[in-house]
């Protein structure tokens, strides 16, 4: 019983009127879709790459696909002896090709079988397929006219970007991180060392996209962001924090404690001290990857009870207190203040 002969655009599921640009594209699709590498127990599915291949083999060569529109199918038995090409196909290498290429025939060899994509393997193909390569059919095609050796590839790096606690920055830890490798979301455990920085990066090695043809992995860059601290602030390998205290403390002084990187210390506030006076506290910064170590400056800020706002309802004492304290100045405190 005679077959009736399948329509090519049908098989790459485009119209007759497609551009080079849509059917190279409706190839790709298609074949990333029925490989038999991705369908190894799918006869149907073979079959289909199959024709798929054999369809874009035709289409995707301008003289062929001019011979296809005038003849259909039959051209490629023309060269037989039967057509108007008595010595044979007019088309290097025959009319149809062989039956069932393999993978390295039809994406490794940049050849007019291919297309001329030139991929290693079937790694290679489905980062190309999924925009991880540098772009399209002009690229392999370079690659394989080079006769460039298949060799082991590296895989592509990977990026991502991680916001870390601000002790964490500083003291360092451990932190996660979600990448998509390979179209899966994968969770990632980081080793945070101490002292890094908004915008500084790490790499770790083996962690990017595999490797084609034996080639290792490619590496995945994580570039660091600090999140602000409610009390702190750093200014390189330093810390700075504002420390308020009462009236009394500045006074008559007082030992407070306060929490730095290394645990609890005890500052000691002098007497009659003045708001804005910074106090250093020694290797209690941040320590930098070259084992440099910094300081904590601590600024003091007196600060003054709510109720002192209502002077009205002020005891009397109080009053007479603050009086008092006034006439301790021996300067005016803005004589020297000039524009």
């Amino acid at each position: 019983m005679k077959t009736m002969a399948k329509d090519y655009y049908q098989t790459l599921e485009v119209s007759r009127t497609a551009s080079p640009e849509e059917i190279q594209k409706a190839y790709r699709r298609l074949a990333r879709k029925y490989h038999p590498d991705l369908n190894p127990d799918d006869k149907s599915a073979q079959q289909k790459f199959k024709d798929i291949q054999h369809a874009y083999d035709v289409l995707n060569d301008a003289e062929k696909r001019k011979m296809y529109d005038q003849f259909g199918p039959d051209f490629e038995r023309m060269g037989g002896g039967q057509g108007p090409f008595p010595g044979g196909s007019p088309f290097p290498g025959g009319g149809g090709g062989s039956p069932g290429p393999g993978f390295e025939e039809v994406f490794g060899s940049g050849g007019a079988g291919a297309g001329g994509f030139g991929f290693n393997n079937l790694d290679e193909l489905l980062q190309q397929f999924g925009g991880g390569g540098a772009g399209g059919r002009g690229r392999a095609r370079g690659r394989g006219t080079a006769g460039a050796g298949r060799g082991p590839t590296k895989g592509a790096d990977l990026r991502a970007q991680l916001t870390v606690p601000f002790n964490t920055a500083v003291l360092g830890g451990s932190a996660s991180i979600q990448v998509s490798r390979e179209g899966k979301e994968e969770s990632i455990q980081l080793r945070i060392p101490p002292g890094v920085d908004s915008g500084s990066k790490m790499r770790l090695r083996g962690q990017g996209n595999p490797g084609s043809n034996g080639g290792e992995s490619g590496d995945l860059i994580v570039e660091l962001d600090v999140a602000a601290h409610p009390s702190f602030q750093r200014n390189g390998v330093n810390l700075e924090l504002k420390l308020p205290i009462t009236l009394r403390e500045a006074m008559l002084g007082a030992t407070i404690d306060i929490p730095t990187p290394s645990g609890t210390v005890a500052l000691k506030i002098p007497a009659g001290t003045s708001g804005g006076k910074k106090l250093r506290v020694k290797s209690q910064g941040v320590r930098d990857a070259k084992g440099n170590v910094g300081d904590l400056y601590v600024e003091l800020q007196i600060k003054l009870p709510a109720g002192l706002r209502d002077t009205d309802q002020l005891p009397q004492s109080i009053k007479d207190a603050a009086d008092a304290i006034e006439k301790m100045y021996d300067a005016p405190l803005r004589e020297e203040l000039r524009w």
